[in-house]
């Protein structure tokens, strides 16, 4: 459809020609693979903006908050059946969702607390290396517990066959790694003080 330059003014021409330009881009996104793939773009650009404009003070207050998300997502998703069911039923990016092989659970899903979270307390422990001129010690240490937690949380859930609060393994596994490497390095005053982690410049 071609519009005219002087009917391209009035709101109607633009919403047909909006309309038509869009509509392939609308039929590829009918696809359940597309939608897939478009939910999970948009949750990692939400996870990403979450962990750049969050940030924690100290260790200390993180291993609190993950404390308390880590009792928290316990009760939620095995002492109530809210959490898996607004999960399922909420489309919205929210979530990462991951397609099985399984047909009666087609999909699995790491929601969007269980990665900015723990994922703002790794960014702390790169802060805390970059503010004591170290190459990525504590970030290595809490990352490598991050992945470890991950990887516990899909082996218990395929084996088990049900919903998993991934906070249960995650939370262990980031501080666990990092006051284990904190301990051997006798460097767990250095890290324990309740301040900003600032660069040290020169």
């Amino acid at each position: 459809m071609v519009c005219h330059e002087e009917a391209l003014a009035s709101k109607q021409c633009f919403g047909t020609c909006f309309l038509h330009s869009g509509l392939p881009l609308l039929l590829l996104l009918s696809f359940p693979p597309c939608l897939l793939l478009a939910q999970n773009f948009n949750t990692s650009v939400l996870i990403l903006q979450g962990i750049e404009m969050l940030s924690l003070g100290s260790f200390k207050t993180g291993g609190i908050l993950l404390a308390g998300l880590f009792v928290y997502d316990i009760f939620w998703v095995f002492f109530t059946p809210v959490m898996v069911s607004v999960a399922k039923s909420f489309d919205a990016p929210i979530k990462l969702l991951f397609p099985t092989a399984d047909a009666a659970r087609p999909f699995s899903m790491l929601g969007l607390g269980d990665i900015v979270i723990p994922g703002i307390f790794v960014a702390l422990a790169l802060r805390f290396d970059v503010s004591r001129n170290i190459k990525n010690r504590y970030f290595n240490s809490a990352f490598l517990g991050y992945t470890a937690g991950m990887t516990v949380t899909i082996v218990v859930m395929n084996w088990f066959q049900a919903a998993q609060p991934a906070l249960l393994y995650i939370v262990p596994g980031v501080t666990g790694f990092v006051a284990v490497h904190s301990l051997w390095n006798g460097e767990v005053k250095p890290v324990r003080p309740l301040t900003s982690f600032q660069p040290r410049l020169g």
